[in-house]
């Protein structure tokens, strides 16, 4: 095989080679079926016992916590935007969100289509360079659920913890740093991502939420867009997209493999800290503009001062086999996508190669 490249896309992102290795092995014939998963009915027996796997598998790596159930959906963390005020945004009821950069923003923007919206708290006068003091969330009394994004992988921010909302449920887009760290899950009502950077491949969205939350939906929004019709049918209501579901379980069975969420936690703490000590000790040739205590252990987000610079710096990263540095069109400069699959020594390469650019280039 050829050298791997230094994958720091920002999604679909890195998977674990371990797991395509399996995958490339089974890929053929699953499990001694002389199918592939991706050739199987959905309401086979083999099929279903990985889906099964995977909901336990991930729960399992969450504390176990009762009284939660997982759903696989289609149509990405997008599709959320829509159906959580659809489920949720009740007659008389206003959804709360917190905005800290682009997808909060997205967020809030589907929910105005389907009833009162009400900002808690937003960060945009600072350019969405941090996330608010957990004090200043002003969630009304009427509110349906206080909805946030815990890491936006845009802007490359990260709340570090989350407010308390007492009856209010708390739902989080947790698309970019679900397990990548230990976190008590019994605050949330519901936490939801897209698989394709931290989980496993593009094509499945995962929901994790308090069975009450979503055991019965207005009837009043289309079968496929109700929560109800999911948690009923254990997410097989209609084909789920089946070999996405089978290289989750193979991801979440990596990352038990790897001691859990709290060994990961730590390996990601000192991935990112590698890039961002790199950046602070550069005497201002690299830039960190998202606030130290806001910033994500998952996406590093950095600049140069010139844009000549900036050219270069993608110019040579590529060369030297580093992929998907290039920052987000809407905000520019670069970002580094560390997540879990990411390992520690390509982010070692990356500190080398940005302390011998600057050297070279100061």
């Amino acid at each position: 095989m050829t050298k791997r490249a230094y994958n720091f896309n920002a999604g679909p992102a890195a998977l674990p080679l371990e797991v395509l290795e399996r995958a490339q092995a089974e890929i053929v014939d699953f499990r001694g079926t002389g199918m592939s998963i991706m050739e199987m009915s959905h309401r086979g027996k083999v099929y279903e016992e990985v889906h099964n796997e995977a909901q336990s598998r991930l729960l399992s790596l969450m504390g176990n916590p009762k009284g939660y159930k997982v759903l696989f959906l289609q149509g990405g963390a997008s599709t959320q935007f829509s159906m959580i005020p659809m489920n949720f945004l009740t007659e008389g009821k206003t959804g709360s969100y917190v905005i800290t950069g682009s997808w909060g923003a997205k967020s809030i923007k589907e929910a105005k289509l389907f009833g009162e919206t009400h900002v808690a708290a937003s960060t945009e006068n600072d350019k969405f360079m941090s996330v608010p003091d957990l004090k200043s969330i002003e969630v009304p009394e009427n509110a349906a659920y206080l909805h946030l994004t815990s890491n936006e992988t845009i802007e490359g921010n990260q709340f570090q913890q989350y407010p308390s909302t007492g009856n209010v449920p708390l739902i989080v887009d947790m698309s970019s740093d679900i397990l990548s760290r230990n976190i008590d899950i019994t605050p949330f009502g519901m936490i939801y991502a897209g698989a394709q950077k931290n989980l496993g491949p593009s094509g499945v969205t995962v929901i994790i939420a308090r069975e009450e939350l979503i055991a019965e939906s207005p009837k009043n929004i289309p079968t496929m867009l109700r929560y109800d019709t999911h948690y009923s049918n254990n997410s097989l209501y209609n084909t789920p997209p089946s070999y996405s579901v089978y290289l989750v379980n193979e991801m979440l069975k990596w990352i038990e493999e790897q001691g859990g969420t709290a060994e990961l936690e730590k390996v990601n703490r000192k991935k990112a800290a590698l890039i961002y000590d790199t950046i602070d000790r550069s005497e201002g040739f690299f830039q960190g503009p998202v606030h130290p205590d806001s910033r994500s252990i998952m996406n590093v987000t950095f600049k140069i001062g010139s844009e000549e610079l900036e050219k270069q710096f993608i110019k040579e990263a590529e060369q030297e086999g580093f992929v998907g540095l290039k920052g987000h069109r809407s905000v520019g400069g670069f970002r580094a996508s560390i997540y879990n699959a990411v390992p520690y020594e390509n982010c070692k390469v990356l500190a080398e190669f940005m302390t011998h650019f600057k050297q070279k280039h100061a």
